[in-house]
């Protein structure tokens, strides 16, 4: 039988709250840390290798590096590494000890920060925290309104730069694109640098084309820092460095490079990117131990020349579709290696990094969004500290798209809410509003104190994503959502500048050639 109605034939009076508080705190920015998302969410919770199996890559690798080894080390390598006691073999090949290995493990560097210029954008990799952002040498920028492919240019990379800058989920930038409009290698490698730090004070990742071009990039990058000693106190740029050409061969050219790094004070991503079925082995398992190899070989390599130098643990291993031995850096096996290397990571409890978000799709379509998606929340939940690649990036690394980076910032909402995960705590399963709410109340709990508190800071809420209901898209016009994308990045680009100052800005004009 229904209760009595208390109050019978009486309006009862409306719950204070409702839509237009909810709307005033949406409109209210949040403090750095109420934010539900944010860079260094720890992850973890994703496990593909159990530990026996994560023993037994470890294994396999250190006995690849006793009974291959590497070869075609510069000379230099070969005596730092030597001295350290690796083995030269009469084949000209490089052999690495167990013990050798394991004594420079305990020298390499953990808990490593990556400057950035702003401070509130350093990134602290230890443990499982998770950062997401861009990377690759795409020489296409994608125009998905004419669905086209073109050259990219040092001013798409500086627009790039720019849009990560005020995208929130993107909290680094490795350079996404190469300069297709600077024919002088030296000066596509100043323009890199230029183009990427223009736009962002965030962490930047470049490589160098030649080994000669460190020491004239590090006279730019000193101008940018205000001298070589505020750099070296913190360097603000990482030398992404190919270091290795699986498989197993030192990169000459790219180890002297990763040397003169060291030297000017520059972290480094010691970069394995074999291709399973390709230029690694095609088992998952097998190409995770090859990535494995050669980078405690990049290890040993980086401590024997400066112990404690900071490192990245860079295993890449990427994906062969085998009908056609093309690479596909959107599938499921890419996902699989990624985490599974990122366990390989926490392992030997060095900082790590890994490639998500490849999409093979050729536009931003729905394909790239599950490529995204699954391939960026696995790396999450398995605790990657560096998730490189995850947005803009389509056709398997040969196109980059501006519209796709804004639709991807939404995206890395969703995953880092997803790494961030469901606190369970004596407040948070609390039972007071559900007795206030249940018991005499309104029955919702749509302008509950509650709910009203937590909105902002338990839920993300996408910018460019759309949660209208059918009636409302209709009423609003039938966004699609490229149109918006393209409106969002039209928009951030209209008012952001460039970071310089302009005494800086004729400083830099005035020694080295700028494309833009």
């Amino acid at each position: 039988m229904d209760s009595p109605d208390p109050m019978p034939g009486k309006i009862r009076p409306r719950r204070a709250g409702g839509r237009a508080a909810r709307h005033t705190l949406r409109t209210n920015p949040l403090a750095e840390d109420k934010r539900p998302v944010r860079p260094g969410l720890d992850g973890g919770q994703y496990r593909p290798l159990t530990a026996a199996q994560v023993a037994r890559i470890h294994e396999a690798a250190l006995q690849a590096l006793e009974e291959i080894g590497l070869s075609q080390a510069p000379p230099s390598g070969v005596a730092a590494m030597t001295a350290a006691g690796a083995i030269m073999g009469d084949d000209g090949r490089l052999r690495f000890p167990r013990s050798l290995v394991e004594d420079m493990l305990a020298r390499a560097a953990r808990d490593i920060t990556l400057f950035a210029r702003d401070p509130k954008h350093d990134l602290h990799l230890s443990g499982t925290r998770t950062h997401f952002g861009t990377a690759g040498a795409a020489v296409h920028i994608v125009d998905p309104e004419t669905e086209s492919y073109r050259e990219s240019t040092t001013a798409d990379l500086y627009n790039a730069a720019r849009l990560v800058q005020h995208l929130d989920n993107i909290h680094f930038l490795q350079r996404p694109m190469v300069c297709r409009d600077v024919a002088d290698p030296f000066d596509m490698d100043v323009n890199t640098i230029y183009g990427c730090c223009a736009g962002t004070v965030k962490h930047v990742g470049v490589s160098f084309s030649d080994p000669s071009h460190v020491a004239g990039c590090t006279e730019l990058i000193h101008l940018i820092a205000g001298g070589e000693a505020a750099w070296r106190a913190r360097p603000f740029i990482s030398n992404s460095n190919c270091f290795v050409v699986p498989p197993m061969r030192f990169a000459h050219e790219s180890c002297l490079a990763m040397e003169h790094c060291i030297a000017a004070g520059m972290p480094v991503l010691l970069l394995s990117a074999g291709q399973a079925g390709a230029t690694a082995p095609a088992p998952i398992a097998t190409a995770i131990v090859q990535a494995v190899a050669e980078c405690l070989a990049g290890v040993v390599y980086v401590n024997a020349i400066a112990p404690g130098h900071p490192a990245i643990f860079g295993t890449w291993p990427f994906v062969s579709d085998l009908r056609s031995g093309a690479m596909s850096g959107g599938s499921a096996e890419q996902a699989l290696l990624s985490a599974g290397c990122a366990q390989m990571h926490r392992f030997y409890d060095l900082p790590g990094g890994a490639a998500a978000g490849i999409s093979d799709s050729k536009l931003p379509d729905m394909q790239a969004g599950w490529e995204q998606g699954i391939t960026n929340v696995l790396a999450g939940l398995s605790g990657l500290n560096m998730a490189y690649e995850t947005v803009g990036m389509h056709a398997s690394l040969l196109g980059f798209c501006l519209e796709s980076l804004v639709l991807g910032n939404d995206i890395l909402g969703q995953v880092q809410r997803c790494v961030r995960g469901i606190e369970v705590t004596e407040d948070s399963v609390a039972l007071d509003t559900m007795r206030e709410v249940c018991l005499g109340g309104p029955g919702h709990y749509l302008g509950a104190e509650q709910t009203l508190r937590l909105m902002q800071s338990e839920y993300v809420y996408p910018e460019i994503g759309n949660r209208m209901s059918p009636k409302e898209w209709q009423e609003a016009g039938k966004p699609r959502l490229l149109d918006t994308a393209r409106a969002r990045k039209e928009a951030i680009l209209a008012t952001a500048g460039s970071t310089f100052s302009p005494a800086l800005e004729s400083a830099i004009r005035a020694r080295f050639n700028i494309a833009i």
